[in-house]
């Protein structure tokens, strides 16, 4: 896809987004959805990149273009707040539209403290992931483990869980990561780590994110383009 042909595709999506009112119970992210769709008629990313997509870990990754600047491209569609089923529903507009070269997922543990079963997020999961494989097939898609925040230790159980059956699951899909962030994450004792994060006990500081950047940097180098990607590719 040239950049002019790229421009038009996501102008015409920032049109859609700001025309059409979102169903329940997704009407809530109306107003991200249109932030991003204005971010992208200003300056439409170019088509190749990794795109990291999730709830509000990686909205709040206020620095991740300069964590992962060796890259051509870094585009972060982060909705704060957000659950894997709400990132399967926004695909198209949230993953798809910019053809990245790589996907890195991060949700599930929103879900999980909304009521959601640790099958379900799996299913959201999958949903997402055969969406991205059917429309864009070679790109590669990495899952970060659901995290363990002090705020929702109670939680641990579940989300070990939840983690067991999504790495299950991408162990069966090709060009695929599971990434856990979640043992380093953890204390001797098994809690977690209260110095990876914020006053809220959920949200985390930059000690954690300087954790993440370590652990997922691996991942993102190994499928770095030798030179940097054509502007038609």
């Amino acid at each position: 896809m040239g950049l002019a042909f790229a421009a038009l595709a996501l102008a015409g999506h920032a049109a859609t987004v700001q025309e059409q009112a979102l169903p329940a119970p997704y009407a809530r992210w109306q107003s991200s959805m249109e932030s991003f769709a204005a971010a992208d008629q200003a300056q439409p990313p170019q088509p190749g990149g990794v795109l990291f997509v999730g709830s509000s870990t990686i909205r709040l990754w206020s620095d991740l273009r300069e964590d992962f600047r060796e890259l051509p491209v870094v585009i972060n569609r982060g909705f704060g707040g957000s659950t894997m089923d709400d990132c399967h529903y926004f695909v198209k507009s949230l993953v798809l539209q910019y053809r990245p070269r790589h996907v890195m997922v991060y949700a599930g543990d929103n879900d999980l403290a909304e009521g959601r079963t640790p099958q379900q997020v799996l299913e959201s999961f999958r949903a997402f992931a055969e969406a991205v494989r059917t429309a864009l097939p070679d790109t590669r898609i990495s899952y970060i483990s659901i995290k363990p925040s002090p705020l929702r230790a109670a939680l641990l159980p579940r989300m070990r869980e939840a983690n067991a059956l999504l790495a299950g699951y991408v162990r069966t899909l090709q060009r695929s990561d599971y990434i856990d962030i979640f043992t380093p994450m953890l204390a001797a004792d098994g809690a977690p780590r209260a110095e990876l994060f914020g006053p809220d006990r959920l949200h985390m500081n930059d000690a954690g994110y300087d954790l993440w950047r370590s652990v997922i940097g691996a991942y993102v180098a190994q499928d770095a383009p030798p030179v940097h990607l054509s502007a038609g590719r």
